[in-house]
């Protein structure tokens, strides 16, 4: 039998026999239909899932934000809406997993590093600023661990975070250098061997081999790839490594970070999400945040809004510091150096790097001078105003350069 176009409808004349084609193709794309509506949903559940796993890794610091309120009158207005100042604290603490391996659990933590990371409004450049362990500064009166509090003193700067944490180390840099932090975060030693291996290593040249036992490093000179436990030897050491200065461990810091960030970029890995989701659980489960920094979704927009900035405008310096008379072993700032890069960070106005070792100061100079080269300009569109306190630089303004570095310039070739 035959419908009208002439073409067999696979029954026969009295109804039975086979089912018709049309039905059995029905019935397939319903069976399709299904599977795949359970694959979104399983999906989705999974997605869900990780995203609850990610979210939930970190760790609220709610004891520091209560601090900060307590003092909330004390702390520095917010002059450049929109911009954004965050400090990156790394903890020598030995509690956690994985810290056990650098020494007894006394019930202690330093600051073993202290970035403070200013994002300008328009997210078009971003400074890190080293903040030296041995800086002579004043520390505010701090709540203690077991409830008690310290007396203001003049002291070492890590000794803010070992006294008070978080809330201390920022109430600490906040009267030092009058900038408002708008968030925190702390990473121990072993999160960020994490974050280094998630990434596959991260570059860094090396002008000279290192044979150092302290410091659990043997590597010849050249380019390397370091991981894990020799990225984590090469940021800290100090006194077995170069001339054994801070300066020298904090400019391994920069170039590394700046080498974190230049594989981060060019591996495409905020856009992979084979290669992001490492990251994310690295970095998630290693770190202490603020309130407002404690959800994956708040991680996002942040890293949103810097994942495209240019490499070589990055920048890298530590606060203009020498050794502090008293004890050559302690610094203290260079004024007005210091003054003048912490005006720049509150008012969201313009600076300039130059690599140590070049003849650029942090004199001021005017834009349509000639800056040392290499160098490298962070700046954003400003509100108008002028370099005197009331509001940003203009264009016309001079502009300051500081020695640092940039991660687009990582020493290697």
């Amino acid at each position: 039998m035959t419908d009208s176009s002439g073409i067999p409808d696979g029954s026969d004349a009295a109804g039975g026999g086979r089912r018709p084609p049309r039905d059995r193709r029905h019935r397939l794309l319903r069976w399709i239909g299904l599977g795949l509506a359970l694959l979104v949903l399983a999906g989705a559940a999974t997605g869900w899932w990780l995203y609850g796993k990610l979210d939930a890794n970190i760790t609220e610091d709610t004891s520091a934000a209560a601090e900060l309120e307590r003092y909330e009158r004390e702390r520095p207005a917010r002059l450049a809406t929109g911009a954004q100042n965050i400090l990156l604290i790394g903890s020598d603490s030995r509690a956690g997993r994985g810290n056990a391996g650098y020494g007894e659990d006394k019930g202690t933590q330093r600051s073993d590093t202290t970035i403070l990371l200013h994002l300008p409004k328009e997210r078009r450049s971003a400074t890190a600023v080293s903040i030296p362990r041995d800086l002579m500064t004043e520390i505010p009166s701090c709540l203690q661990p077991d409830g008690s509090r310290t007396g203001g003193s003049f002291a070492q700067f890590n000794w803010a975070f070992e006294w008070g944490g978080a809330a201390c180390t920022i109430r600490t840099v906040e009267k030092l250098t009058g900038i408002r932090i708008d968030h925190h975060m702390v990473i121990d030693f072993s999160g960020f061997k994490r974050m280094v291996d998630a990434v596959g290593g991260v570059d860094v040249c090396l002008t000279q081999p290192i044979d150092d036992v302290q410091a659990k490093l043997k590597l010849p000179a050249g380019r390397q790839t370091l991981r894990g436990e020799q990225a984590l030897g090469f940021v800290r050491a100090r006194h077995s490594l170069g001339n054994g200065s801070d300066t020298e461990r904090m400019e391994r810091q920069q170039q590394f970070l700046g080498s974190l960030v230049t594989k981060v970029q060019s591996n495409g890995v905020l856009l992979n999400p084979a290669r992001l989701y490492p990251l994310l659980s690295a970095a998630t489960s290693s770190l202490t945040t603020d309130p407002g920094l404690a959800s994956l979704r708040d991680m996002y927009e942040l890293v949103r809004g810097i994942r495209d900035i240019p490499t070589d405008r990055m920048t890298f310096l530590t606060v203009p510091r020498r050794p502090y008379a008293p004890d050559p072993n302690r610094d203290e700032l260079v004024e007005p150096d210091a003054g003048r890069l912490f005006r720049q960070l509150r008012e969201d106005g313009p600076l300039t790097v130059t690599p140590p070792g070049a003849t650029a100061s942090a004199r001021p100079r005017t834009p349509g001078n000639a800056a040392p080269t290499p160098a490298a300009t962070a700046t954003d569109a400003a509100p108008e105003g002028n370099s005197a306190g009331e509001g940003t630089p203009t264009p016309s303004a001079p502009i300051p350069t500081f020695t640092g570095t940039t991660a687009g310039h990582t020493g290697c070739r």
